[in-house]
Order: structure tokens, then sequence, then C-alpha cells
């Protein structure tokens, strides 16, 4: 059970939407959960309001520190969703053993994010692009000095309106000399050292004109792997080719669903190595080549350019390209356009009943007990694509 205190008054009233800068304007209420003696303490959602803390807290010295960024949208038809919990719920989780910090249960994750949700609804707009941006994150708050894994935590969520990140195509340089995250270690793992590391050749890139770098990798700087705010995705010749995942690389939730909505729409999917040689090949070959990054924060972001070993070159951004129909389709789905996606769920009820007969099952039960008249079909059936997408009236 989720203590909730309403906040008396909201912060929207006084919100620009049409005049914002992404992240620096929180909604009106918080969750926080403590973690001690082994254990989760009462979660409680409050006002708005700061995190007081030691300064010795073990986070602010050795980095135990985890997050995940989600969103919720609201729908064509009003309702407000919540995408790919069930995914961000299993990474946050995968991420807290790789940081030696304690699990988080769903009942807590996800429902903590849904009551949330339900209070920030109006934060939403009918009619702007503007989403929810949900931000869950766990921090290490044991008052001690000295190397050593903290004994006692505080879980957070946190939103915050949120337009398009990259309103323009983007401009990037591949990074051949520093070193983002290498194999073995906590390149997959959303943790704040990751980033923290990355700002510095990042910074280097923007004062040399480019909004962001691709890493390669540690060992060879050969092979692209992800950028410092997306995943990397390329089309060439009707194939969708992405660097396959590792440990050095985010599984990102945005990148398995283009993957699956690429493959829905015939293209050929290609999850391997990707070469810096092999791209240079194929622009000098003349080829109509499209690259662009995936994330939740990015969504799909053309490259307009790309610095790879100090040449320019100039990826196909037309628009008539494959990304902005992938993209196209992960807004239906994402905006509740129901009768575009019933082809789709239809190919995957079909292929995948066995697999994901138990959950989707256990889904659908949910979402009957949430909605006595459940309309929500892309929401509840498509479980291997979407994960749960919860739905509010």
């Amino acid at each position: 059970m989720i203590n909730i205190q309403r906040s008396e008054i909201s912060m929207r009233s006084n919100f620009n939407y049409n005049d914002f800068v992404f992240g620096v304007q929180p909604t009106d209420h918080i969750l926080l959960c403590n973690y001690k003696d082994g254990t989760w303490q009462s979660p409680r959602i409050v006002p708005q309001t700061d995190i007081k803390m030691s300064p010795m807290s073990l986070c602010l010295h050795y980095g135990q520190t985890v997050f995940e960024g989600m969103k919720a949208f609201r729908q064509d038809n009003g309702q407000v969703i919540i995408f790919r919990p069930d995914k961000h719920f299993r990474r946050f989780n995968a991420s807290l053993e790789r940081m030696c910090m304690p699990a988080v249960g769903q009942d807590l994750f996800i429902e903590g994010i849904k009551e949330l949700v339900r209070l920030e609804e109006h934060w939403l707009p009918e009619e702007q692009e503007i989403s929810l941006y949900i931000r869950p994150f766990m921090i290490a708050t044991e008052p001690r000095l000295g190397v050593k894994v903290s004994d006692e935590y505080l879980f957070c969520i946190v939103c915050t309106p949120m337009g398009l990140y990259y309103p323009e195509p983007v401009r990037l340089k591949v990074e051949t000399e520093f070193v983002r995250a290498a194999e073995g270690g906590v390149g997959y793992v959303k943790c704040g050292g990751n980033y923290g590391a990355a700002f510095y050749p990042a910074q280097q890139a923007k004062i040399q004109g480019y909004d962001q770098v691709i890493w390669t990798d540690a060992k060879t700087h050969e092979y692209i792997e992800e950028a410092g705010t997306m995943n990397i995705a390329i089309v060439i010749d009707n194939r969708l080719i992405t660097p396959k995942l590792s440990t050095s690389i985010l599984d990102g939730v945005t990148r398995s669903s283009i993957i699956q909505i690429a493959r829905d729409m015939g293209m050929i999917v290609e999850e391997r190595k990707v070469q810096l040689q092999e791209l240079i090949d194929e622009f000098q070959s003349g080829k109509k080549i499209e690259i662009f990054g995936v994330g939740t924060a990015a969504v799909i972001s053309p490259v307009k350019c790309i610095n790879i070993l100090g040449t320019e070159y100039h990826p196909y951004t037309a628009n008539d390209a494959s990304m902005f129909k992938l993209k196209k389709q992960l807004d239906n789905i994402r905006k509740g356009r129901i009768s575009e996606q019933r082809p789709v769920l239809a190919r995957w009820q079909e292929h995948s009943r066995e697999r994901f007969a138990g959950s989707f099952q256990r889904h659908w039960k949910e979402c009957g007990r949430r909605n006595k008249e459940c309309t929500c079909v892309c929401v509840c059936a498509c479980v291997h694509m979407h994960g749960c997408v919860y739905n509010f009236k």
C-alpha cells in the first residue's frame, strides 16, 4: 500500500508548454521509499520536495546510483498509458544487481509509477506532442566514508514534461580515442558513472560542432557501439542494422521496439558488429544510407552528418526514409491508433502463442481488473513488442 499525500496546489498552471527546457520543471509529486535493515519500508507519494541526506552518503563518494528513463503518453482517445513498464522494470533490476543494490519489487516499481502518473496525468495536454518523462532512480544513502556496499538506500520516482529531445536532425562524431565502456564492465547498466565519464569527450565534440559522439569498442575502436544518449540504427537496402547487445551496450527499450516493428514491416533485421570501414565503404559506393538514434528520450532522431575518422558523411534524411515509417508506426502504437496495429498483432499471436501465452493471459486478466471494458487492444495483446502498457481511465 502506497501512502499518498496530495499537493494542495499544482505548478502546472504556471508552466509554459510552448517554451521550456526538458528536465528543469518537476511535476507536483515525488515517490519516496527507504531501504533499511534489509527490507523496503513503506512507500509514500508526497508533494514535490528536496531530498535531505548526509554529505557522507555513500552514493556521493562511490557511485552507487542507478536510474531508468520512461514515458507516459496521452492517447488520441484521451487515455494515458505508460510505455513498456515491464521492460524498464527488468532492466532497472539488472542494473541494481550489477551495482550491488537491493532489487525493487514489481509492486513498488510498477504500482508506484502507476499511482504517480495518475496524480500527474493533468500535466499531459490534450493536443500538444508532449509526453511525461518518468525517472525512477535509487541512491546509496548510508552515511559512511570507506569503500563498501551500502546498507541503506532511497528509491525515488520523479516526473517532468517532455517535448522533442532533439528537435532537429543531429550531427554525430565517431569517437576513436576515448572509451565509454569495455566488455565485462558496466556499459549495459544505467548508472550515473557511465554518463559522468562520457561528458568530456561529448563536450569536445560539441566544441567541434557536433551534437553527440558515437562510441566505438574499447579494444580496437573499429566497431560502432552506441551514441551518448541513444542506441544507433542503420538502414541500407531495406536492412535495419544495429550493433549486437553486449556488456558495453545498453539494452534500449526503444531499440527493441523498433527492431520488432521493422520485422513486422517486412524489413530484414541484422543485430551484429558494425565496422567503421563497412560504413565508409557503403557511403563511398553512393548507396542511400540512413543512420538514426533510438531511445526513450530521443525516440527516433535522424542523423544528418556523421564524422568517421575525420571525414564527414551525410546520411539520407528525406521524408520517404524508412526511419520515418518506423517512427510513425511507433507513434501509432503509443497513441492507441489500434486499427493500424491489428495485422501486427494477428501475426504475433499466430507465431508466438506458446511462448507468450502465460504472460499474455496474466496481463489480460490484470487489465480486465483495471478496466471493466478493455478497449486497449494493442496495449493488452502486444506483450512481446510493448510489454505491459498500462491504461488509465
